[in-house]
């Protein structure tokens, strides 16, 4: 929902945003989490290879295309199984079918663990995702859904700017009310 606001609000504003790998399964690792969420981690881990290696082999400008194919697939499509999500959303932006080995390799590793922790380096330790950074501030958030358009957008956006320039400023959090609404 995030990086769908984000997008709004880059082509609204004319924004040039830079877009970045962030895993779970990365920031996880070491922590002591529940077997159940443990299980999540190779799934997520696919995914996280599979864009950092279309990075590396395809440039910037098709970061969010895939991101926004996969989880489409993923969460108001339904499918949890990466053998159909990863070829369809390749498929989906006419990239090589072969790259979907780039999903089961450590090949790219190294760049997707730089570029997770240089996020995670920007904000702090204890947060998850999503991550932004606006004029060099990095927040965790927002967390929001559905994802705003228009003047919505915009208003929102502006809000986190003018949080991010005051260099006091850390968290808003409220309990979420209901589940992720797809539009």
């Amino acid at each position: 929902m995030t990086s769908r606001w984000v997008g709004e609000v880059a082509t609204l504003r004319n924004l040039d945003v830079t877009w970045h790998v962030m895993s779970l399964a990365v920031l996880n690792e070491d922590k002591d989490v529940s077997e159940s969420y443990r299980t999540f981690f190779p799934r997520a881990l696919r995914y996280t290879r599979l864009v950092a290696a279309v990075h590396e082999l395809e440039g910037q400008d098709m970061v969010k295309p895939l991101y926004d194919a996969l989880g489409t697939r993923i969460h108001p499509g339904g499918s949890k199984n990466p053998d159909e999500v990863i070829p369809a959303a390749l498929a989906d932006l006419g990239l090589p079918a072969e790259y979907l080995k780039y999903a089961d390799s450590d090949e790219y590793d190294e760049q997707m663990r730089a570029s997770h922790f240089d996020g995670i380096n920007r904000v702090g330790q204890d947060v998850g995702t999503p991550v932004i950074a606006v004029n060099g501030v990095a927040f965790f958030g927002p967390v929001i859904s559905p994802a705003p358009k228009g003047e919505q957008a915009l208003a929102l956006w502006d809000g986190v700017v003018a949080a991010a320039s005051y260099d006091g400023f850390f968290e808003i959090k409220r309990t979420r009310t209901r589940d992720p609404i797809f539009d």
